[in-house]
């Protein structure tokens, strides 16, 4: 038995060795969940995805939550979407996955969802906060949250600095405000400029197309709508095939990071998807 034990781990440490050789990466890989249920384009669509994700980044581990299907990839069975929610949850609850994609799911009031979109007019990617879910109940003080939380997001990028725009929707000025004022408390906001001639951090519509700011600050309905157009305008709106979806839900205190995916988000959508889960 012992024996045995030992030839087990020696031929799991040869294999850990060939991978890292093969892949540059050393160490443990980045599981990421992905619920394979409720999708307008069926579970094939998003199988597909996973595959895609896993094969263009090995240190990407994708475990399918859903129905058995044919894939090499790790599969955890569930028959229903309550089924696979709870199986989400119980593998992130025990760090079994670090992150997991899904399609709706209810957060709880203050958790909402950083959205990550590669802008037409330059092809730069933008983060935009919030895309679902709720801040706070109070427009004003939700649009300051969704902007930390797209700083936080940002940062968690790589993007040591992020700079910040904040849309030209109602209760802009005030959030311009609240973010000076926190600037000057210790907190770094970097607030940047419009590209248009009157400049300022307030950001028009040019500034969206172009992804001025790294982090475009709005209210959560409004970048749920921006999210549509960015990832569907050339397809119709009922496939999505650009960007990175909805993202992750942020909160205070809120410790499982589950990213949403549109029900009508296409193969390249669902493999950015789990890509941004594993950053």
């Amino acid at each position: 038995m012992a024996e045995n034990n030992v030839k087990k781990m020696i031929g799991k440490v040869f294999n850990d060795i060939a991978d890292a050789m093969e892949t540059g990466q050393f160490g443990e890989k980045v599981r990421v969940g992905l619920t394979t249920l409720g999708s307008e384009h069926g579970v094939e669509n998003l199988v597909k995805g996973a595959e895609l994700a896993q094969k263009r980044d090995p240190s990407i581990e994708v475990v399918l939550i859903g129905p058995k299907v044919d894939s090499d990839l790790t599969q955890v069975i569930a028959e229903t979407e309550e089924e696979g929610y709870k199986k989400m949850e119980e593998l992130l609850d025990k760090g079994e996955i670090g992150a997991c994609v899904t399609m709706h799911y209810s957060f709880p009031i203050g958790v909402s969802t950083v959205g990550r979109v590669v802008t037409p007019g330059k092809g730069k990617e933008m983060i935009i906060a919030t895309t679902t879910g709720t801040s706070s109940p109070h427009r004003v003080e939700a649009m300051v949250i969704n902007g930390i939380s797209g700083i936080i997001t940002a940062k968690a990028m790589g993007i040591e600095e992020p700079t910040v725009g904040i849309l030209n929707v109602d209760g802009a000025r005030q959030v311009e405000r609240a973010f000076k004022e926190l600037n000057d408390n210790g907190y770094k906001i970097n607030l940047t400029e419009s590209m248009r001639a009157d400049g300022g951090s307030v950001m028009r519509g040019n500034d969206l197309l172009a992804g001025v700011p790294d982090v475009m600050v709005t209210d959560t309905l409004t970048g749920n709508i921006l999210m549509k157009v960015f990832s569907s305008y050339t397809t119709g709106g009922s496939y999505e095939s650009l960007g990175y979806g909805y993202g992750p839900g942020i909160g205070e205190d809120y410790d499982r990071l589950i990213l949403i995916l549109s029900r009508a988000s296409g193969i390249p959508v669902v493999a950015n998807a789990i890509s941004y889960g594993a950053d």
